[in-house]
C-alpha cells in the first residue's frame, strides 16, 4: 500500500507542478513550489482521511467520516487563496491565482483519493483554461474599439422625457 501512496504523491506533484510552472512563467505570486506543496499536501490529507484510521476503526463505537478532513482542506486552501488577492491602484489582482490554487488543491485531493485519470484531466483542463483565456483576453483587451452613435430626433423635449 505504501508504494501506491508514493505514486499518488508523485502524480499529485507532477499534475499540480505543471499548473505551478505555468503560473511561475507568468510571474505570478504562487508558482511551482507553492502549487506542488498544495497538491501534495491535499493528496496527503486525502490519503490520511481514507486510510489513516484503520487501527481505530476496529474499536467499538468508532465511526469514520472521511469527508471531514477533505472539508477542512477546502477551508484551509481558501485562506491561502485569499492571501493572494490584493488591491493595486484600484484594481483587484490575484483572483486567477487564488482560483487556480483552489483547483490545484482539488486536483491533489482527487489524486490522493485514487482517481488518477480525473486528476490528470483536471490538470490539463486547468492549463488549457489558463492559457486559452490568457491569449483570448490579451487579444481582446489590446484592441481599440470606436463606437459612434448618432441620435436624430426632431423633438428635443420628448427626448428629455425619456430620462
Amino acid at each position: 500500500m505504501t508504494a501506491e501512496f508514493i505514486i499518488r504523491l508523485i502524480l499529485a506533484a507532477i499534475a499540480c507542478g505543471a499548473i505551478g510552472m505555468e503560473r511561475q512563467m507568468r510571474g505570478k505570486g504562487a508558482g511551482l513550489r507553492t502549487h506542488v506543496l498544495i497538491g501534495m499536501g491535499s493528496a496527503l490529507f486525502m490519503i490520511v482521511s481514507k486510510y489513516g484510521f484503520a487501527d481505530v476503526l476496529s474499536l467499538d463505537h468508532v465511526g469514520l467520516d472521511p469527508s471531514r478532513i477533505a472539508a477542512q482542506v477546502v477551508t484551509g486552501v481558501g485562506f491561502i487563496g485569499a492571501g493572494n488577492i490584493l488591491v493595486r491602484n484600484q484594481n483587484i489582482v490575484g483572483l486567477t491565482t487564488a482560483a487556480d490554487i483552489w483547483v490545484t488543491a482539488a486536483i491533489g485531493m482527487v489524486i490522493g483519493s485514487g482517481m488518477y485519470e480525473l486528476g490528470i484531466y483536471g490538470s490539463v483542463m486547468t492549463l488549457l483554461v489558463l492559457e486559452v483565456f490568457h491569449q483570448l483576453t490579451f487579444r481582446l483587451m489590446n484592441k481599440n474599439y470606436h463606437l459612434q452613435l448618432t441620435l436624430v430626433n426632431g423633438n428635443t423635449v420628448s427626448m428629455l422625457d425619456w430620462f
